[in-house]
């Protein structure tokens, strides 16, 4: 089943001679719980596709279809409700809110939604993350890679239909590089997240079951890894 279709997806910035064409007329699926990896030059329109994949920015055209729903045909309060309760987004970097310690940050989405707290499902994602221990600690007392955990959780927190990350581990050194790609993939396995990732790193992307290459805004190439 295809948790993911995007229909003919453009997107054009600026006007006249000014236009840039982010992305020209793109086209693909994502099965459920499929891990895939997207890869491309810088400006290729890498983010400018996951962001539209999450919701985060119109298209100029074209379709995006996830669990079924049409994303764009919601108004403004609808998309975001949609974004909080359907799409995990993960920065490169972090995006936590400051004055909030690990387990607020991770239940922001909950919270906001005014929902009920899973505390089970938050102790296992603790748990699962190396975040026991750290439950009051604000963002400027944690490192790097303990920061990334906490956007990790904060992005499965609600168990999205799809996890989007932008380069994940572009801010970290390559241990902690290492140990975020392992969790990503985890959670790919363990809860059957559907993850997509923007990388420019090669060793992770070919960790995907799946790379989407992205030049000049267009698909450029789309391959199976074997496994």
């Amino acid at each position: 089943m295809d948790i993911l279709k995007i229909e003919n997806l453009s997107k054009i910035y600026g006007e006249g001679e000014n236009q840039v064409k982010a992305l020209d007329n793109v086209s693909f699926t994502v099965p459920k719980g499929q891990f895939v990896a997207i890869i491309g030059p810088s400006g290729s329109g890498k983010s400018t596709l996951l962001h539209i994949l999450g919701g985060v920015d119109r298209p100029t055209g074209g379709k995006v279809y996830l669990d079924g729903q049409d994303v764009y045909a919601q108004n403004e309060d609808s998309l975001a409700i949609f974004r909080r309760r359907q799409v995990g987004l993960i920065y490169q970097f972090y995006n936590l809110i400051p004055v909030l310690n690990v387990t607020e940050n991770i239940t922001l989405p909950i919270l906001l939604d005014g929902k009920k707290i899973d505390e089970k499902h938050l102790d296992e994602l603790l748990d699962l993350l190396a975040l026991k221990g750290r439950e009051h600690h604000l963002p400027n007392e944690l490192s790097g890679g303990q920061q990334q955990r906490v956007s990790i959780g904060r992005a499965l927190i609600n168990n999205p239909a799809v996890v989007l990350a932008d380069e994940p581990t572009g801010n970290l050194d390559s241990k902690n590089s290492r140990e975020i790609v392992e969790l990503l993939k985890l959670s790919n396995k363990k809860y059957g997240q559907t993850l997509i990732v923007i990388t420019h790193d090669e060793s992770i992307a070919l960790q995907a079951d799946r790379i989407i290459t992205i030049n000049d805004g267009k698909i450029e190439s789309d391959r199976l890894l074997q496994k």
